[in-house]
């Protein structure tokens, strides 16, 4: 977006509506078109890119949208692949909404896939997730909903690249000091977590007084990063200058983890997710749970979350952007399953492990490519899908669509408690039925 066109749309969103700075360009078309149509029985219809129903922008144009103009979404296709016929000319995800402020049953469009002919549903209500279901907004939460251990970004160094190495770099580095080979991790960044690129990280942060003045080489590279930090413009990055030896955020584990990326390729149909050890240190681009269990990584790889985080999550270009505040932490976990039920998980999840682990030389790039994925691990995958599922409810879920009906009608049920009273409202009758059924 050039600079004229994020004051267009700051124009039109105005100074009064918080967050506006993160809406698309195009939100700014459905805010003029909703103050036009204010008070009549106009209606409106735009086909835009699907991150105007994704991420954090939803509860912000959304709320906007409801609340203020008043507006009801009348009729929805929801994602479809839009090919244009111009030559060389990529294909976008696009979604088309209709609305105006009368209520009236509602026509959505559902797609199997991007490129399927839609199928019409007669529905109650669309939300702005373009689900069946009351209207819900999932903003950015500081705390999990559910009774789940936190998530957190892995480590910022913030250090000019001193303690950050090739293996061609630590294996010169060794041969001055090879005292110091036992400060270095193998360091994992979104890129190496998922291609398996061999990096390391010169990890100082927990050496004595005593054992840095032994390692005159690494103590060349902290005054490096004291400089580093201390000639920034940035204040805090400033302050940083007076603990060269430690990062700007730390994750420096000491018993196994659960990782994964922030960034994951939309063509997968599973963001890799991984259980790591202590002599891995993870960077900023990979999000890390400390205390997790075989059944949390089972919930988390599953198709169930799966859906979860490709409606409500943010997009980099046309990649997944994970977002802790807003997948992980809003994300509805089976409020009660049975210890048989996470028992099975955690078997299911076992299987999915031992199918990767039957072939060591493969990266999760390959291992999740559909067009690599062994036969072995998509079935241990569709065993864990059946086996989350079952926490949920009784029946599986046919479809993505049926499978956010009733997470956005659990969400709603686990979320309202901790709204104040004016802004809560009763759970949609479809998801308090199938919340019985479970």
């Amino acid at each position: 977006m050039t600079a004229q066109q994020r004051q267009d749309l700051l124009g039109v969103a105005g100074a009064k509506l918080p967050g506006a700075g993160v809406l698309d360009y195009v939100a700014g078309w459905y805010l003029k078109a909703a103050r036009f149509i204010e008070s009549t029985a106009i209606r409106a219809a735009f086909v835009s890119t699907n991150s105007i129903t994704q991420g954090e922008q939803v509860s912000i144009l959304w709320g906007e949208m409801l609340n203020r103009y008043h507006m009801h979404i009348q009729f929805a296709h929801r994602t479809f692949k839009w090919n244009n016929e111009a030559r060389g000319t990529a294909a976008v995800f696009c979604v088309i909404v209709g609305f105006g402020t009368e209520k009236r049953p509602a026509r959505l469009f559902d797609y199997a896939t991007p490129r399927s002919e839609p199928l019409e549903l007669k529905v109650a209500n669309i939300n702005p997730y373009l689900v069946d279901g009351e209207n819900v907004l999932v903003g950015s939460r500081s705390r999990p909903l559910s009774p789940v251990p936190a998530m957190v970004s892995g480590n910022k160094p913030i250090d000019g690249g001193n303690y950050l190495f090739t293996p061609e770099r630590k294996e010169e580095f060794l041969r001055k000091e090879p005292q110091a080979a036992p400060y270095f991790k193998r360091w994992l960044g979104g890129e190496e977590f998922i291609n398996g690129t061999e990096r390391w990280c010169l990890w100082l942060g927990d050496a004595s007084p005593t054992e840095l003045s032994k390692l005159p080489e690494a103590k060349k590279l902290i005054e490096a990063v004291r400089v580093f930090r201390d000639s920034s413009d940035s204040l805090p990055t400033k302050k940083l200058a007076l603990t060269p030896t430690r990062f700007h955020t730390s994750f420096v584990p000491t018993k196994p983890f659960l990782a994964l990326p922030q960034v994951s390729s939309e063509r997968r149909r599973f963001i890799p997710i991984a259980f790591l050890t202590p002599e891995f240190m993870c960077g900023d681009k990979l999000r890390l749970i400390a205390d997790a269990t075989p059944y949390l990584f089972g919930v988390l790889t599953s198709t169930m979350h799966m859906a979860w985080m490709r409606h409500v999550t943010g997009r980099l270009k046309s990649d997944y952007q994970y977002s802790k505040d807003i997948v992980y932490n809003n994300y509805p976990f089976p409020p009660s399953p049975s210890p048989k039920q996470t028992a099975a998980v955690e078997a299911a999840a076992a299987r999915v492990l031992a199918a990767r682990a039957e072939f060591p030389d493969a990266t999760l790039a390959l291992l999740y490519d559909p067009l690599t994925m062994p036969p072995a691990l998509a079935q241990a995958h569709a065993a864990l899908d059946r086996a989350v599922d079952l926490c949920y409810r009784p029946a599986a879920f046919p479809t993505e669509l049926s499978r956010l009906e009733y997470l956005f009608g659990l969400y709603r049920q686990l979320a309202e408690p901790l709204l104040p009273a004016p802004n809560r409202r009763t759970a949609p009758a479809k998801a308090r039925r199938a919340r019985k059924a479970g």
